[in-house]
């Protein structure tokens, strides 16, 4: 049996004075895919502006807005209600000459990005644990020792921290473990994806107890389907899942992109509530 969950992100710029202007990108709305239905979604801005959307390159609904006119603040509201289904048995996947092989754009997910450039040295270990396995158990061999040798400790580490700095550093964020992740994936021939979305804290959630949630970031492999698997928490993704976006790395997904002309300095508060429904 899937889920029904209800999720509530909410960021807050305060700034240290007044913008004249800001233009916005905004990626928190969740996709419909083989693995959940969204039900419904709703994103409020205030000062109230009309919002356009766009699916982009990589399948994510992109929200833009433009505040033209001074405010001293901005707060951008996400809600959304979504059915997620249990992980489905994995395929037989495709040996591995086709998927060194694979084109198209699949074919994508097989290069590195600044944040998945690693060293020959660490590429080197990819292609040794996965040797004599086949590509389900070298990915799941790949992000469990992710999660064994990379530390999560929050704030050890910020946005722009690349793959080989957070294995170098031996500790950071689920970012830095799907950034990881994904480039050992590549380096053993296997074509991996970013993903971004919420994730409940709870596997035995309560249904209609509000939570303090996570935004959160994992990965899929390519094996003929794509197939997740969630470094951090040693796990495939499950119920309690949600996706929002996909991509390269973190720099097709941010929640929030945009640009302001006024004060070069203020305050941001985020908070993500989400409620297992049913």
């Amino acid at each position: 049996m899937g889920w029904r969950v209800k999720i509530v992100h909410v960021t807050r710029f305060d700034y240290d004075g007044s913008a004249a202007a800001s233009f916005n990108e905004v990626r928190m709305s969740p996709l419909d895919d083989r693995f959940q239905t969204t039900l419904d979604r709703r994103l409020l801005v205030r000062p109230a502006t009309p919002v356009w959307s766009y699916t982009d390159h990589w399948g994510t609904l992109v929200s833009v807005f433009d505040v033209p006119k001074p405010h001293g603040s901005l707060t951008i509201e996400a809600v959304s209600r979504v059915e997620t289904s249990p992980p489905p048995p994995l395929a037989p996947p495709l040996g591995w000459d086709e998927l060194r092989t694979v084109d198209g754009p699949v074919a994508e997910m097989r290069r590195s990005t600044p944040y998945t450039t690693i060293s020959e040295e660490l590429a080197g270990g990819a292609r040794e644990r996965a040797a004599g396995r086949d590509p389900h158990e070298a990915a799941e061999a790949i992000a469990w020792g992710v999660n064994e040798e990379v530390a999560y400790v929050p704030g050890a580490t910020g946005v722009s921290t690349s793959a080989q700095e957070a294995w170098e550093h031996g500790k950071g964020v689920c970012q830095d473990m799907a950034h990881l992740t994904v480039a050992l994936l590549r380096a053993a021939g296997i074509p991996a994806r970013y993903v971004s979305g919420y994730l409940h804290p709870q596997r035995d959630a309560a249904v209609g107890e509000p939570v303090v949630g996570q935004s959160h970031a994992w990965v899929e492999y390519w094996t003929g389907e794509w197939n997740p698997l969630d470094p951090t928490n040693r796990t495939r993704a499950g119920e309690g899942y949600v996706v929002v976006a996909r991509g390269r790395d973190y720099a097709d997904v941010p929640p929030i992109k945009g640009v302001y002309q006024g004060p070069p300095t203020g305050h941001q508060e985020v908070s993500v509530e989400v409620t297992r429904l049913a």
